[in-house]
């Protein structure tokens, strides 16, 4: 599987993009456990208020007339004791089924599963995602690529954007205003058209060969030709550089751009949170390995099958006191122009049309529906990258129901 090293066309706005809906007037998106958590919360603050009131009733009616307040041998056999409300509680935590148990407290880091480029596809199946330690690019020069990439956040605001202008979803981006990462996006032709006055030839040449790395898991997920065998459509790469925000909570920030596999070299023992198909997971990949990430993109041609992680790995990152963090991962995504569909085998294809042909007979052992409608890439990455994440997954409005 070959790359194409040659231009992207870059548009500022699709041209077939309608009206974008607003997603400030999305209702936010709650999973199970959140609603649990926040039901069980509301249970626990009313408990012990209603404890509380009665123990403290006002004199609603003053005056020597008023009845002295009870004994304790007097009191109301109906107010719940501390152990009475830990035993309702547990009782009702009981009564929970499991697919809507509470969710466990903040869990440790955890390593990622292994990956090997001879069975890509048995190690980022289970959770979407795995570190891969046996490869060929040395830690020589991720150094030298980050520290290049460092120098570039040292440059005045004024001279990034005028090296780097703004172009999406490539050039400097700083969305400060909104909470959101400082970053540099690249192609694979940025690195021939980069500024004389700036050194980034380490970083060009450890972006080459992360894609080169990338390309070889989009091939061992096994999808064949996904794009077809028209020799002039190839891959493409964007390199997202970014400066980790200090302090801040987990989420997706800088945008989120589509992509098939995903890859983040560690270059020093570092924690990174991920948004996958269940929820925030913390992970910390060994020093030198390749953090690799399934995208929507490939969940999509699996028909469901595989599962994902939306957006970059985000460094978890402390007080003032740590050292400076910076991120690069290469994304391995699409031409604009692509249709995006599930890649059914011919076999089940065939089995699919028959079904739709039979208006929708016995489907028949064996039998493939298709979970995902085709959409059109460009609009779709343009609507992912301008939603907020933490609102919903973007691929829902693309599902079949």
């Amino acid at each position: 599987m070959e790359m194409e090293m040659g231009p992207v066309t870059r548009v500022n706005r699709p041209p077939n993009i309608r009206t974008l809906e607003r997603t400030k007037a999305s209702p936010i998106y709650m999973n199970n456990e959140s609603k649990v958590s926040t039901l069980l919360l509301i249970i626990i603050i009313l408990m012990a208020s209603s404890a509380h009131k009665q123990q403290h009733l006002p004199n609603l009616y003053g005056g020597a007339t008023s009845a002295p307040p009870p004994t304790p041998s007097a009191e109301p056999k109906s107010l719940l004791s501390t152990s009475d409300a830990a035993d309702a509680l547990s009782h009702l935590l009981h009564r929970l089924p499991p697919t809507l148990s509470l969710p466990a407290r903040c869990a440790a880091a955890t390593c990622p599963p292994s990956l090997s480029l001879d069975d890509v596809l048995s190690g980022v199946s289970r959770l979407g995602y795995a570190q891969l330690t046996d490869h060929s690019i040395p830690s020589e020069l991720a150094n030298s690529a980050e520290s290049e990439a460092v120098a570039l956040f040292d440059l005045p605001r004024e001279r990034k954007e005028a090296l780097f202008p703004r172009n999406w979803p490539l050039g400097y981006v700083d969305e400060e205003d909104e909470g959101l990462a400082e970053s540099f996006r690249f192609d694979s032709a940025s690195w021939t058209e980069s500024s004389s006055e700036l050194k980034l030839d380490s970083l060009g040449e450890f972006a080459r060969e992360l894609e080169k790395l990338g390309l070889k898991i989009v091939d061992g997920l096994g999808f064949g030709k996904p794009l077809g065998d028209d020799p002039t459509t190839r891959f493409r790469s964007v390199m997202w550089v970014s400066e980790c925000l200090r302090g801040s909570k987990p989420d997706l920030s800088g945008g989120f751009y589509p992509f098939i596999v995903g890859l983040q070299y560690q270059i020093r023992n570092q924690k990174y949170s991920m948004l996958s198909d269940s929820g925030w997971v913390s992970v910390l990949p060994h020093v030198d390995s390749i953090l690799v990430t399934v995208g929507d993109i490939a969940q999509v041609w699996s028909n469901g099958k595989l599962k994902k992680v939306m957006g970059r790995p985000v460094a978890t990152v402390g007080g003032e006191n740590d050292a400076r963090c910076i991120t690069m991962s290469l994304l391995i995504t699409l031409p604009t122009e692509s249709i995006v569909a599930p890649l059914l085998s011919n076999k089940d294809q065939t089995k699919e049309e028959g079904e739709e042909e039979s208006n929708g007979g016995d489907d028949g052992e064996g039998g493939v529906e298709r979970v995902f409608n085709s959409f059109d890439f460009e609009d779709y990455a343009w609507r992912a990258y301008h939603e907020r994440l933490l609102f919903k997954d973007p691929l829902d409005r693309y599902r079949v129901t």
